[in-house]
């Protein structure tokens, strides 16, 4: 009944978000509460929903504090030479826009933090999808399975999770997985530029050829119509214009009302003086948190008051960057508490104990031999209907343990469980997704309409490379 009931209660979750019947928030606080009146547990809903509160309460600050040290990142400055790098590259070319993203995610995930990747990306990228009109949902989905692939590196999670429940070297894991993982990623890329040129064919914008030798017919108009109209100007001129310009120049009105102010070269928080002092420590904390000197939450409480306190000395200043940020540090803190009562419930009421352990029986015997599939190919529904915490310490050390009785090694089970991380990162139980959708204005049940599908085919590439190459 617990397995029925658990199952249950993710899928009327999902509907209901998907079919933007309720926000995600209220659906991951009431519909758990719901379920657990069913289970006949109503009067633990309190416990359930603190514990889930106390696990999640770290996260929840490091996100908090993450935001407003990246964002001010972003407002002194910091990675406006990445971007400029990037939009040199995108120009106003839909494909190219779209394969940047990828480019960009994979690029920045290298630090192994997702809520990062997800805000340097959607800063860098978000005018030019806006400006172009392009689908928000190709931005966050593609960067959402480039941080996926990304994430199994040793230091991002999931590898050094395998490691420790099977006592394996995290190296002996993720070092054979490469060349498959290297596939998954290029997978990836291809599948950016498809969907780029997909973007190119719905919107009918000029490529980048098409585009600059336009401007050159058209430079004197579009000034005039520039001047004549106040500022504003011809949209469609003035977006080609801004776009083929890079960041833009920041004065026209459209500007103002989409927010490209994260682009703009003239903004007023720019600190170009304090560039390598805020480089340097920006560094210094992606090391300490892959060294992990501190708790995560910890560092970047310290480095979002540093970077305050140096960039922004009077207390004005700082007011205004904090309550410049505020909204995304409120809905994404909000919606990782949301996500506590969900995780709480599924845990406390043992909904989720119950639910790997009936995917396990359900293995037919004559599967044993070739357990690593079978647990490459779960990997994808586990990791997205649980946590990493759930599914590594909790699901495969069964699976590996049916395995062994087999002769499949637990490194092979171990390389197979890292297969389903680029859907993972797209789980409603994944406190980063909530930093994308937020940051890129995206319904989340639009952006997990999108992106499952994909999502899913990149998992079984790498699922499939790793076959081929015998490293599964």
């Amino acid at each position: 009944m617990l397995t029925i009931l658990g199952f249950a209660m993710i899928a009327t979750f999902l509907v209901l978000i998907m079919m933007k019947k309720m926000s995600p928030i209220a659906a991951l606080v009431l519909i758990p509460a719901l379920f657990c009146v069913f289970v006949g547990k109503g009067a633990k809903l309190g416990d359930y929903v603190l514990d889930g509160v106390t696990d999640l309460a770290p996260t929840a600050a490091m996100l908090m504090f993450a935001i407003v040290y990246f964002g001010v990142m972003i407002d002194v400055g910091l990675f406006d030479p990445i971007v400029r790098g990037i939009l040199k590259f995108c120009k106003a070319d839909p494909m190219r826009i779209v394969v940047g993203t990828a480019l960009l995610a994979a690029i920045v995930s290298l630090d192994g933090d997702g809520s990062t990747t997800f805000m340097i990306t959607v800063s860098a990228m978000y005018p030019l999808y806006k400006r172009l009109k392009m689908s928000l949902v190709v931005m966050t989905g593609v960067a959402a399975m480039a941080n996926g692939v990304m994430n199994t590196l040793p230091w991002g999670g999931p590898t050094a999770r395998a490691a420790t429940a099977l006592k394996l070297d995290a190296s002996d894991i993720f070092v054979p997985m490469i060349p498959a993982l290297l596939v998954g990623l290029l997978f990836v890329f291809v599948l950016s530029y498809v969907l780029g040129v997909r973007e190119r064919r719905r919107l009918g914008v000029l490529t980048l050829d098409e585009v600059l030798v336009e401007e050159k017919v058209e430079e004197k108009e579009a000034e005039t119509v520039l001047v004549g109209a106040g500022g504003s100007g011809d949209g469609k001129v003035d977006m080609r214009k801004s776009v083929a310009g890079g960041a833009g120049s920041g004065t026209d009105a459209d500007e103002q009302d989409d927010d490209f102010q994260g682009l703009d070269p003239h903004r007023a928080t720019l600190r170009p003086k304090l560039y390598w002092f805020n480089a340097l420590l920006t560094v210094g904390l992606l090391t300490a948190m892959i060294m992990e000197l501190l708790p995560i939450p910890v560092l970047f409480l310290l480095g979002a008051a540093l970077v305050l306190t140096v960039n922004f000395p009077h207390i004005p200043d700082q007011k205004a960057r904090i309550a410049a940020h505020a909204e995304n540090v409120l809905n994404v803190s909000g919606m990782v508490f949301a996500a506590a009562v969900f995780t709480g419930v599924l845990q406390g009421t043992g909904m989720v104990d119950h639910m790997a352990k009936w995917m396990v029986d359900v293995i037919p015997a004559g599967m044993g031999p070739h357990m690593a599939l079978v647990t490459g190919v779960l990997s994808l529904p586990l990791t997205y209907f649980m946590s990493n915490d759930g599914f590594y310490f909790g699901v495969l050390p069964v699976l590996a343990e049916a395995g062994a009785a087999h002769g499949v090694s637990p490194l092979e089970m171990a390389r197979a469980s890292l297969v389903g991380q680029p859907l993972h990162m797209s789980s409603p139980l994944v406190p980063a997704v909530y930093v994308l959708v937020g940051m890129a204005k995206v319904e989340f049940g639009d952006h997990t309409k999108f992106v499952v599908k994909w999502a899913a085919l990149t998992c079984l590439v790498i699922l499939g490379a790793g076959m081929l190459f015998g490293i599964i």
